[in-house]
C-alpha cells in the first residue's frame, strides 16, 4: 500500500484556461496516509471524478504532481501505478464463475495457482460468498455482483490503493447498508489504502476515517465525520452534511458582535477579520424552543420518526430546530434559543470565530 501525496494540483479541460472558472480542479494539496480509509464527498460536478481519474492515471493534471510513497507517478500510465478500481457498475465476466472472476486479476499477473486458490478463498470468506464460488456470475443478484467486483479490487495484496467510484449507485436502497458495512469491515481486515468517491453523505461518513469535502473544484474541509458535523469550516460543509443541514442565517456586525433580524446573538468566541458577507451557522440540533429568546412563528412541522423538525420564521428568515417530544402547532408563536458554543460566525462562507474553550 502507499501514502498518496497530491501537490499543487490543478486541472483544466480547456487548452488555454484564462481564469479560475476554467479549472475543474482549482488548487489541491493533500496527503493520504498508507492504509487509511478516505472519502471524496461532494455534489455532481464538484471535481471528484476528475481527481480520481488523475490519481488513477487516466488524466494528466494541467499542473502539480502525484506521488505514491514519495515516488512521482504523474506521468506514469495507469497500468504502471499498481492500483485497483471499483466502478459504479460491476465489472465482472458473466460467463465466468465467481471463483474465476476473483482469480482473474491474479492469473493475469502470473501468480502461482496455489497462491491464487489461497487468496480467492480468503477474499470469498471476507465477502461471505463461499457458497457461490462455482456459480456463474450471470446468475448473481446485483448486490452480489458488486461484491464480486469489490473482491476483484481487493484480491491483489500488492496494490498501492483501491479506489471506489460511486460503487453503490446501482444497488437497491435496502441492500446498501449491508454493502457499506461489509466494505468497512473489509478495510479493517486488509488495511489497504482506500479512496471512496460519492455524493452520498451517509456512504462517506460511515466508511471513511477522513472525509474530503469538495465544492466547485476546491477542497473546503478535510476531517473526521465528527469534525465535519460539529465544526464545519465552510458554510457548504454545514449545509451539505446533516439532515437537515446547518442553519445559515445572515447577520449584521456591529460593536464587536452581530445581530440577526435585529436581535443580538451570542457567539462561540471572538470574531476574526472584518468586512465581507457575514452569516451565523448553527445546526438545528442546537436550536431549542424556550420561554425566552428570539420571537418566531411556526411555519411548518415535519415528523421524521425519531424527532420532529420545526421550521419557524424569525422576521423574514427561516430557522429549523430539531425537537423531541411535543411540538407546537403550525402558526403558533414560539421563542428560539441558540446554544452559544455551537453558534459560529462565517465571513464570505469561511468560519470566522474562535472555538469555544
Amino acid at each position: 500500500m502507499a501514502k498518496i501525496t497530491l501537490s499543487n494540483l490543478r486541472h483544466s479541460y480547456s487548452a488555454n484556461p484564462s481564469g479560475p472558472e476554467d479549472y475543474a480542479l482549482k488548487s489541491i494539496d493533500l496527503d493520504w496516509q498508507d492504509g487509511g480509509a478516505y472519502a471524496l464527498l461532494g455534489p455532481s460536478g464538484c471535481g471528484k471524478s476528475t481527481l480520481l481519474n488523475i490519481i488513477s492515471g487516466l488524466l494528466v493534471p494541467s499542473q502539480g504532481r502525484i506521488l505514491f510513497d514519495g515516488k512521482d507517478v504523474t506521468d506514469l500510465a495507469p497500468d504502471q501505478r499498481n492500483i485497483a478500481q471499483v466502478f459504479q457498475f460491476p465489472v465482472i465476466y458473466d460467463t465466468m464463475t465467481v471463483r474465476n472472476n476473483l482469480a482473474f486479476p491474479l492469473r493475469n499477473r502470473g501468480v502461482p495457482e496455489a497462491k491464487i486458490a489461497e487468496r480467492v478463498a480468503e477474499i470469498a470468506g471476507m465477502l461471505d460468498v463461499e457458497d457461490m464460488l462455482d456459480t456463474r456470475a450471470a446468475h448473481l443478484s446485483p448486490d452480489n455482483k458488486q461484491k464480486i467486483s469489490m473482491g476483484r479490487g481487493l484480491v491483489r495484496d500488492d496494490v498501492n490503493v483501491v479506489m471506489f467510484d460511486e460503487p453503490l449507485t446501482v444497488i437497491d436502497p435496502h441492500l446498501k447498508w449491508k454493502l457499506r458495512s461489509k466494505l468497512k469491515e473489509l478495510h479493517q481486515r486488509v488495511r489497504a489504502t482506500m479512496i471512496y468517491v460519492t455524493h452520498d453523505q451517509t456512504e462517506a461518513l460511515t466508511f471513511a476515517d477522513q472525509v474530503v469535502v469538495m465544492q466547485d473544484g476546491e477542497v473546503v474541509q478535510i476531517g473526521t465525520p465528527v469534525e465535519l458535523f460539529e465544526r464545519p469550516q465552510h458554510t457548504f460543509v454545514g449545509h451539505f452534511i446533516g439532515s437537515p443541514g446547518m442553519n445559515v442565517l445572515p447577520v449584521v456586525e456591529e460593536s464587536g458582535g452581530v445581530r440577526f433580524e435585529g436581535h443580538p446573538i451570542a457567539l462561540e468566541g471572538a470574531i476574526a477579520g472584518q468586512g465581507g458577507k457575514t452569516a451565523i451557522g448553527i445546526r438545528p440540533e442546537f436550536v431549542t424552543l424556550s420561554d425566552a429568546g428570539l420571537p418566531a412563528r411556526v411555519r411548518k412541522v415535519s415528523d421524521v420518526g425519531r424527532h420532529s423538525v420545526v421550521e419557524a420564521m424569525v422576521g423574514d428568515t427561516s430557522v429549523k430546530a430539531v425537537v423531541e417530544g411535543e411540538v407546537p402547532l403550525q402558526g403558533a408563536p414560539v421563542h428560539l434559543a441558540f446554544r452559544q458554543d455551537q453558534t459560529r460566525l462565517y465571513r464570505n462562507d469561511w468560519i470566522a470565530t474562535e472555538a469555544a474553550s
